[in-house]
């Protein structure tokens, strides 16, 4: 399967159905009263972190995601139904990132955690809702609120407590495959691991997730090779086990392999660069590894960084090196988790703005205009009275008077064009 790990789509929540505007009817009762029913809510749009998700390839196929709209009253006070919820599955780790304002909807950072993005829609409400002692028989409903699309950044952020690290082909699957039962693709090429393969490893009954972060190359923290494709998958581990070929049989020297690295992961991010980290110096079984592995500890020690040797082709090595895992997770905090931005559903009416256009109009905009406009009917006038008493009760008669309107001036809401009276 291909691993996709950043994608962008569109999402909107379902519009709310429209109140009914209807009056009883029946045989001998020619004046039955008002029996529009309300219209039925919107579907929201939740977003579900899937255990069973490892790609967000899904998202490649489709860009367009919505639920499902609310349907609309009907007479004899029949209520429209309301819209399913969208469950839109994705692996865990996923960010949602609101592309626009580029703020965090929701990190997916636990299986099983559900997050509304977008609420769908308030049902408009029937006729039958409006009526009263002084206004008995009430000819307009309110429509549903409609919703607006959005598009949404997903980012896939890999959650392990342990990222190995390392150059390619140093051998950072085989040592997963040995610590966990993970079985990934192995193979004596550069660029084998595509994909951040993730094992589960256990030492004296305790648990942790290991993630085999891909090869590293020269020029990561600027794109080259996998870099920033893969650098992200190292951001929200607690501990990195950084992974050298102690042997060199690459023709690399082990101790500026380790040098690289981390210049790397400092170009790319101060937080990754300041990272704990447990030195691995694999292929110990081959020659030259042992002096390599005295000169590595020697050059390490003053920063007091743990250099342990292992041998992942003969399984040796590896007991103390997890006993300093274990160790050092213990003392660390958490898993990173994002801090996510504050929903808001419902319009602020209050945040409408005033100003003047070129011909001296004064335009009234954002806010809650749009959703008076929307559930005023303006040929009835029980609806446009109830029009008029809202713009007093939200504020916007006031701010007009503030910004000087006055008799005869003209007042645009949308599309409507007003007389100020008053």
């Amino acid at each position: 399967m291909q691993f996709i790990d950043k994608a962008k789509i569109w999402i909107k929540a379902g519009n709310g159905g429209d109140g009914c505007a209807a009056f009883h009817r029946e045989k001998y009762v020619p004046k039955g009263g008002p029996s529009g029913g309300d219209g039925g809510k919107g579907g929201s749009v939740v977003f579900v972190a899937d255990p069973q998700d490892t790609t967000l390839l899904a998202f490649k196929r489709a860009a367009h995601f919505r639920a499902e709209n609310g349907e609309n009253g009907r007479a004899e006070l029949q209520h429209g139904k309301d819209g399913k919820d969208l469950l839109i599955h994705v692996p865990v780790g996923t960010i949602v990132r609101d592309v626009e304002t580029g703020s965090i909807l929701a990190d997916m950072s636990e299986a099983g955690k559900q997050r509304v993005v977008l609420r769908g829609g308030r049902g408009g409400k029937g006729n039958a809702r409006f009526a009263t002692p002084t206004h008995q028989s009430p000819r307009f409903a309110q429509n549903g609120v409609r919703t607006e699309e959005r598009q949404v950044e997903l980012e896939l952020k890999t959650i392990a407590d342990v990222g190995i690290i390392g150059f390619p082909s140093v051998g950072k699957s085989t040592i997963l495959s040995v610590l966990t039962s993970a079985r990934p693709k192995i193979a004596a090429y550069h660029f084998t691991t595509l994909t951040p393969n993730l094992g589960v490893a256990e030492r004296h009954g305790r648990t942790f997730v290991l993630a085999d972060i891909p090869g590293l190359i020269e020029g990561a923290a600027e794109g080259a090779g996998l870099g920033h494709d893969f650098l992200r998958h190292i951001e929200r581990t607690r501990l990195l086990l950084h992974v050298v070929d102690a042997s060199g049989s690459e023709l690399r020297d082990p101790l500026e392999d380790y040098e690289k690295i981390n210049a790397e992961l400092a170009g790319f991010s101060e937080a990754l660069a300041a990272l704990p980290q447990i030195v691995c110096c694999n292929k110990m079984d081959l020659p030259d590894a042992a002096e390599n592995l005295e000169r590595i500890r020697a050059a390490l020690a003053p920063e007091g960084i743990p250099v342990f040797g292992v041998s992942a082709a003969t399984v040796q090595g590896f007991d103390a090196m997890l006993d300093c895992v274990v160790e050092r997770l213990e003392a660390l905090p958490p898993v990173r988790v994002y801090d996510e931005a504050e929903l808001r559903f419902e319009r602020d009416a209050s945040g409408f703005t005033v100003h003047r256009d070129d011909d001296g109009a004064f335009v009234v905009e954002g806010g809650d205009v749009d959703r008076l406009l929307d559930t005023t009917d303006p040929d009835d006038e029980a609806s446009m009275r109830r029009f008029q008493q809202l713009l007093i009760k939200t504020g916007i008669i006031a701010a007009l008077r503030e910004m000087g309107a006055k008799d005869g001036d003209t007042i645009v809401l949308g599309e409507w064009d007003f007389t100020f009276t008053e």
